[in-house]
């Protein structure tokens, strides 16, 4: 007799029968923790081995590939890694697949031996995206295909034409250039856009440990972030909740922080809920930036409920944004290597507590590896310190608008509710669409333009005007 626990720890019991013998098995079914670690991806080095590398920086080329490497569990299921070096001609020395364990595949990256020759990264790309990704085991459209160029100087042959075909084989192209003889245009060339994003420099090869965490993140986010948001003009990798949620459906419309902007009334009737398997497939990567644009009133204001929050089968929860208005505090919940395994900070400085007045205002967290941020209408209020983060356990539902410990649904409004992927955005991110907050940035960016009184009362006028105008336009193409 198995007891009870079984089927929550995930034991099944399963009967096989081969010719006339019966066979019983147990197996053991681990609930899957996902993450960056976990998320499968082909991820293609293509290293610079010209004379101009020489053996020692190679040496160093081949550590921080462990260490990038290392970062994610190896195997079919998880990332393939292949290596290839170039000079006169492209080697593969590590096939896509070739390797099932980290072990392996840092003894065969030890191995490699550096070539030296000339530079011909254009012929290296075609063969990376013809000879290595083609023969992937997991097909054209199996999993995230990335390959990293790390290269010290200008390409002998175009690397142009070879870059954008493989970018149209839906290749993911990083660029890294190494000393003072590579040329940002061939850099931008190889890579995709935006070259803030795909395009790396660095000093020289012992300098290329300081962008190690870096690539980390964004080999992070091309896996475990395959969703765009449109952010003005740009698209930026992450989760709208309002749509994954379906907010439009299940939620009434309503006017906005601005007058003909749209938000979503929330009602106790309303269930905000999903999979996490449905909405965070591969897990979430270390480092993202939550952003929501909310107002709620009358007693919600002094209970404590979960904006949004990510639980476990069990209902445990791993991940939490929480306002707590019994003593008017933020608190963030994220997951650790702990026995507990999550870990949780209380945001209690004085600012944070406009969050409870009633009005519309944007809440938004810088999460990184080492401590969490929150911004109240673009204003810092405080960092706090956190451990590690391990993944998440996707077997659960995600939530929004829960009081904490229930699954009833607060009644609130919401404007926006995003998570984007790459932290950088907390630096793009403003708080524009909260009432007052425009004029406050404008009327800071006027003072620093402007030393005449005057001038500058004009200026905040005229500011004030376009704005209006700007949010009946936006009202009028809403209605149309």
């Amino acid at each position: 007799m198995f007891p009870a626990a079984c089927c929550k720890t995930g034991w099944k019991l399963g009967t096989f029968i081969s010719g006339e013998a019966v066979k019983i098995q147990l197996f053991l079914f681990l609930p899957h923790l996902a993450g960056c670690r976990t998320a499968p991806s082909d991820l293609v080095f293509i290293l610079d081995g010209s004379w101009s590398v020489a053996d020692t920086n190679f040496e160093i080329v081949k550590r921080w590939l462990v260490n990038i490497t290392t970062s994610f569990n190896i195997g079919q299921k998880f990332t393939q890694v292949g290596v290839i070096q170039y000079s006169d001609n492209p080697h593969l020395h590590i096939p896509l697949g070739s390797h099932s364990s980290s072990e392996e595949l840092i003894r065969a990256m030890e191995s490699i031996e550096y070539m030296g020759g000339n530079t011909r990264t254009g012929e290296a790309i075609q063969f990376t995206s013809e000879r290595v990704f083609d023969m992937s085991e997991r097909g054209p459209n199996g999993v995230a295909k990335i390959a990293i160029v790390l290269t010290d100087g200008k390409s002998q042959d175009d690397v142009a034409v070879a870059a954008e075909a493989a970018r149209k084989k839906g290749i993911i192209l990083f660029a890294i250039g190494v000393g003072q003889e590579t040329e940002e245009a061939e850099l931008r060339a190889i890579a995709n856009k935006p070259p803030s994003t795909y395009v790396f420099y660095v000093e020289d090869y012992v300098a290329i440990t300081k962008i190690r965490e870096v690539i980390r993140q964004k080999l992070c986010e091309e896996t475990v972030c395959p969703s765009r948001i449109t952010v003005e003009t740009r698209d930026e990798k992450g989760f709208d909740m309002l749509l994954h949620l379906d907010f439009a459906k299940k939620a009434k419309k309503t006017q906005g922080s601005f007058y003909g902007t749209k938000a979503y009334q929330v009602t106790p009737r309303v269930d905000l809920s999903e999979s996490t398997r449905m909405l965070f497939p591969d897990g979430l990567p270390p480092s993202y930036v939550f952003v929501a644009t909310l107002k709620y009133k009358g007693s919600v204001v002094m209970e404590m409920w979960d904006l949004w929050r990510v639980q476990t089968q069990e209902e445990k929860p791993q991940m939490a944004v929480t306002l707590n208005g019994i003593n008017r505090t933020v608190m963030f919940t994220t997951t650790s290597f702990a026995p507990s395994g999550t870990q949780t900070v209380i945001f209690s400085k004085a600012p944070a507590r406009k969050l409870f007045d009633e009005m519309w205002h944007q809440l938004r967290l810088l999460v990184t590896e080492q401590d969490v941020t929150l911004y109240v209408d673009d204003m810092e209020i405080e960092t706090l310190p956190l451990q590690p983060p391990d993944g998440i356990f996707i077997n659960g539902k995600t939530q929004v608008g829960k009081y904490v410990s229930k699954e009833t649904t607060v009644p609130f409004e919401i404007q926006k509710l995003r998570i984007y992927c790459d932290p950088e955005q907390n630096n793009r991110e403003t708080a524009c669409e909260i009432p007052g907050v425009v004029s406050v940035m404008r009327h800071r960016s006027l003072r620093a333009e402007n030393t005449n009184p005057a001038a500058l009362w004009v200026n905040l006028v005229a500011s004030a005007v376009i704005s209006d105008l700007v949010s009946s336009l936006t009202w009028l193409t809403n209605m149309l």
